[in-house]
């Protein structure tokens, strides 16, 4: 810790007085403002990869729709609609400047548009040079290199036991490589492989080098061709019961523009998540402006324990497919690979001439190669089993005046239903409004859905209603609040009886100026948990409340240093106990011409899991962090980036927590004897 605090001295020291330019736009933060609401540890990477590329390769707003503008979740439908309807009007904007001329943007919105977009004719085909010569001259490409470790031995590589035989196979590193290639609304290449901690990195019967490859390959608006992608990709439509591509935000401290999908089509997959996409390939051809056609076919191997029945039939079967990703010990290495899923589609979508209605038909059938059936427990006796599923799924979004309106409904081939509406209300310049309905039967199964949702990923036994509101007082101030009820009208893992929960937040934030925003937080959950009476063979299913308090202040000191303060609460009551957490956390970013430093030191005391703090922190280029804070410690990160050249890029942290009352971190293979936790990443990035 003192040489933390010593380094971070040294340096505010030797730059404080140097009249460095800051960087205008700070990527992380605004991506850490729209997920102010963390509760579980996430994955952001496909929603930074697609911000990332329109901020290397802005979007032409003189030719973006509705859908790319959407994309960026900064405007709302009303602000989109007068955009495009002042194009009409006027033609092409000259100059970004002109974006002040348009009704409802404030200062606010086109400070924050201004990062993603151009008025110059950059995108599309520009040169009309061969695909090939447009590929080597990009200058929008990259190769990454990852490395990164826990510094102190997890049980999982250390000798085996008489009584704990089974260990690690691989080194306890992870490595990540990475390149693409890409140029918005044309083409994009490029591949991913990784190697997770614990996984062997060898060249022989059990393992092929790296244990995760991706490939993609993307080809766009070649004539009535609009998209053409070959190898590993995703798909979302509507508002995705069915087809839901990368990250999907859901809940959070944005409560209006989050909380309905958009038509993004095909898009290429570029994640290291090993599930939740398609291997293969996938095809939009557009008929006319106003109707296109995607169709798609993948074949994907996936991991599963191979199961069979005690009868003399020898009925082998699985119980689920596994998500891990992780192929370290001889039980997981053995289940990879074992079950093959193979999937075909299509998608009809139609949009007026205004582009103000869109309606949409999808088609999905999945097939398995191997049956799967649950195990005989009581909650999952809805779940999907067999080799076989189908879905045929309507979807609707229609734009009015003020006013969006936005469905889709779905069945499977068990029968069941899912349906999700909306609507967007734009009620004045100051205030807005949002309103979801769901209702997802027990019986519905969608392997690759993630509609709006209470249960993340699962649009399966559930309804309920959202409301969510925005108002803007002054420029200064904008208030934001949600409520969200929910119904679960079918037994969940953990809880055995139906159950009800509800939701509510309620935000303010103040930007007194450019360089400084603050706000509060306030959000109270009351979600079912099982309560075990003692000394008695019964279960009770009753609420727990968990209330969370957020107290934030960002300042920039000026253009080399920026501060950020934030204070979390929490307690939660369940069965007349009460428990509670914190986290104190202070955060120093220095931002010279060549060099980037973030540093972070956490303190953070709870009671018990259920009270665990959740803090976005600083991590290298295309990794993201959002660590869990429970028990009693402290945490310390510093990150280094080094801008070496135009071309190359490197990056450096060092994270640690440090324990206290504790003599063992976590459990399993994953144990670590002792009570501190050292991380350490280590990235090159290179450009041509």
């Amino acid at each position: 810790m003192k040489w933390l605090l010593c380094f971070i001295g040294i340096l505010i020291t030797c730059f404080a007085c140097a009249q460095k330019r800051q960087e205008n736009f700070d990527l992380q933060l605004f991506i850490e403002n729209l997920f102010s609401v963390q509760d579980s540890d996430l994955s952001y990477e496909e929603l930074y990869e697609s911000l990332l590329l329109y901020y290397t390769h802005p979007l032409n707003i003189n030719k973006a729709d509705k859908d790319d503008l959407r994309a960026l979740y900064i405007l709302s439908d009303q602000q989109i609609d007068n955009i495009i309807n002042y194009r009409l009007k006027y033609g092409n904007l000259l100059s970004i400047y002109e974006l002040q001329a348009i009704p409802e943007l404030t200062l606010a919105d086109i400070r924050k548009l201004v990062p993603f977009i151009t008025v110059n004719d950059y995108g599309l085909n520009k040169d009309q040079n061969p695909l090939i010569k447009r590929i080597l001259n990009e200058p929008n490409n990259y190769f990454l290199l990852r490395y990164e470790r826990t510094i102190e031995t997890k049980k999982g590589y250390t000798p085996p036991t008489e009584t704990s035989t089974s260990r690690y196979s691989g080194a306890p590193y992870k490595l990540y490589n990475r390149f693409r290639v890409s140029h918005t609304k044309d083409f994009s290449l490029g591949y991913t492989v990784e190697k997770d901690a614990g996984e062997p990195l060898a060249f022989n019967r059990q393992t092929n080098g790296f244990d995760f490859y991706s490939f993609h390959f993307q080809l766009q608006n070649q004539g009535k061709l609009s998209n053409l992608i070959i190898g590993d990709y995703q798909l979302q439509f509507g508002q995705g019961l069915l087809l839901s591509a990368g990250f999907n935000i859901g809940k959070g401290a944005e409560t209006i523009t989050t909380v309905r999908r958009s038509n993004l089509g095909a898009r290429p997959y570029t994640s290291v998540v090993e599930t939740g996409f398609f291997r293969g390939a996938s095809a939009t051809y557009s008929f006319s402006p106003q109707l296109q056609l995607t169709t798609f076919y993948s074949r994907l191997q996936q991991d599963a324990v191979i199961r069979s029945d005690s009868s003399s039939s020898y009925y082998e079967f699985i119980s689920s497919v596994q998500s891990s990703g992780f192929h370290r010990t001889e039980s997981e290495i053995a289940a990879k690979d074992q079950i093959t899923e193979q999937t075909i589609g299509a998608h009809l979508l139609y949009k007026d001439h205004d582009n103000n209605l869109q309606v949409g038909v999808t088609y999905l059938n999945n097939n398995y190669s191997t049956p799967i059936i649950k195990s005989p427990y009581l909650y999952n006796q809805f779940e999907f089993t067999g080799t076989q599923n189908h879905n045929l799924g309507l979807s609707l979004q229609y734009n009015w005046h003020n006013m969006a309106f936005f469905s889709e409904a779905a069945r499977s081939k068990s029968g069941g239903l899912a349906a999700i509406g909306g609507m967007i209300l734009n009620l004045s310049r100051t205030l807005e409004c949002a309103i979801v309905l769901r209702n997802y039967q027990r019986n519905f199964h969608s392997f690759y859905g993630s509609a709006f949702a209470e249960a993340a990923g699962k649009n399966i036994n559930e309804k309920g209603w959202y409301w969510g509101l925005k108002y803007s007082p002054i420029r200064k101030l904008q208030l934001s609040a949600y409520f969200d009820k929910f119904t679960f009208p079918w037994l969940k893992f953990g809880i055995s009886s139906p159950s009800t929960g509800y939701e509510y937040l309620v935000r303010a934030n103040y930007k007194p100026n450019r360089k400084s925003i603050l706000y509060f937080q306030y959000r109270r959950e009351s979600k079912a948990n099982d309560n075990s009476l003692p000394e008695q063979p019964m279960v009770i299913t009753s609420n727990g409340i968990k209330d969370n308090y957020t107290f934030n202040i960002d300042i920039e000191a000026n253009d080399i240093i920026s501060l950020k303060t934030r204070l979390q609460l929490s307690h939660y009551n369940f069965s007349g106990q009460r428990t509670q957490g914190m986290a104190l956390i202070q955060d120093l970013n220095i931002n010279l011409k060549k060099v980037r430093i973030s540093t972070r030191l956490a303190l953070f005391e709870t009671d018990d899991y259920q009270n665990r703090q959740y803090a976005y922190e600083r991590d290298v280029l295309y990794s993201f962090s959002i660590p869990a804070y429970y028990g009693q410690g402290t945490r310390q990160y510093v990150v280094i980036r080094y801008k070496i050249s135009r071309h190359l890029d490197l990056w450096l942290k060092y994270a640690q927590t440090l324990y206290r009352n504790q003599e063992s971190i976590s459990s399993g293979l994953e144990e670590i004897a002792g009570n501190t936790k050292t991380d350490l990443k280590i990235q090159m990035r290179l450009r041509f």
